[in-house]
């Protein structure tokens, strides 16, 4: 099973082209699941598990992987079904989100799918604001065409692990205070477990916030706002962009942002959970100002002051 990751970082020249690949799973026998490449460490056959008293409910225990303990989520229970009992064809799907390591236990891992985001679509908005999918599609698997459900890992790991938005001593700027009233910042994100933690963040300086679920929507967007005479490089203070979204993913939005004059001066920060070095390349490929990865209040806030200083002059 690892060999079907073993190309992984290679994959890269991927991220740009709006253009994404797909593990897919399966929790239940009748419908595919899937997560980003991207966000994915390794798959292993299921080891022995040891107990953890005390902790989630959706965590089953905890995996030892070549001496690094790994705590181990229940995928299906973590997302409103009947836990997963585990046998034969479980497997454990490492990822890394938000600096922290974590295994899904699923049950078979199919393959890889290479897609374009144009191809991935927002749930249904019938589903409701408490599924747990950030996008759905469909592919072709086995001679048939199969629905794909994206789950949204950031909102199964906000509900395990607290988040929180306090931020340490000595990181805000308590003079930059009266000028952060009034200031507006575009945040784009097809998660809203990360909208609501980067919205929960910045309201604390009292900063306006607008948000899009994906880069097309954040892109249509500032183009209506161009076609009405405004300006978005003097509207907002800065657009906060996640990496990976349906449709049109936070690189491509970038890139389509820098080649209209309009608003070419907008300043754009990069906030992902993808890890590797391979985002700061992007950022400079693209035309982002800076990256920061999810979730790290300071860094969060420290970037927006940089930027308001900018402004001011400072």
């Amino acid at each position: 099973m690892a060999k079907v990751l073993d190309s992984v970082d290679q994959r890269t020249q991927l991220v740009g082209e709006n253009r994404l690949e797909l593990l897919l799973f399966r929790i239940n026998s009748s419908q595919l699941f899937a997560i980003n490449v991207f966000k994915v460490k390794e798959v292993v056959k299921l080891p022995q598990l040891s107990a953890l008293p005390g902790s989630h409910p959706s965590i089953s225990g905890v995996a030892n992987i070549r001496g690094t303990s790994i705590p181990v989520i229940n995928l299906r229970g973590a997302i409103g079904f009947t836990p997963m009992s585990q046998d034969e064809e479980s497997n454990l799907i490492i990822t890394e989100y938000n600096r922290s390591v974590q295994g899904f236990l699923v049950g078979k891992v199919e393959h890889i799918v290479n897609m374009t985001w144009s191809d991935i679509l927002p749930p249904p908005k019938t589903s409701g604001k408490n599924n747990y999918l950030t996008a759905i599609s469909r592919v072709e698997y086995q001679e048939k065409t199969e629905l794909v459900s994206i789950i949204d890992v950031e909102k199964v790991l906000a509900e395990i692990i607290d988040y929180d938005i306090r931020l340490s001593e000595g990181v805000l700027d308590e003079q930059l205070l009266p000028f952060f009233h009034g200031r507006k910042i575009l945040i784009v994100d097809d998660s809203s477990t990360a909208r609501r933690q980067v919205r929960d963040t910045l309201e604390q300086l009292g900063i306006e916030i607008t948000e899009a679920s994906d880069g097309l929507q954040a892109w249509n967007m500032l183009k209506a706002w161009c076609d009405e005479g405004r300006n978005p490089a003097e509207d907002l203070l800065m657009l906060i962009t996640d990496a990976e979204m349906p449709e049109m993913d936070g690189y491509k939005l970038t890139d389509e942002i820098r080649n209209d004059p309009r608003m070419s001066g907008l300043s754009i920060t990069l906030n992902t959970s993808l890890s590797g070095s391979f985002n700061k390349a992007m950022v400079e490929k693209v035309g982002c100002d800076r990256f920061i990865s999810k979730f790290q209040p300071d860094l969060l806030v420290g970037a927006v002051q940089e930027q308001l200083k900018s402004i001011l002059g400072r």
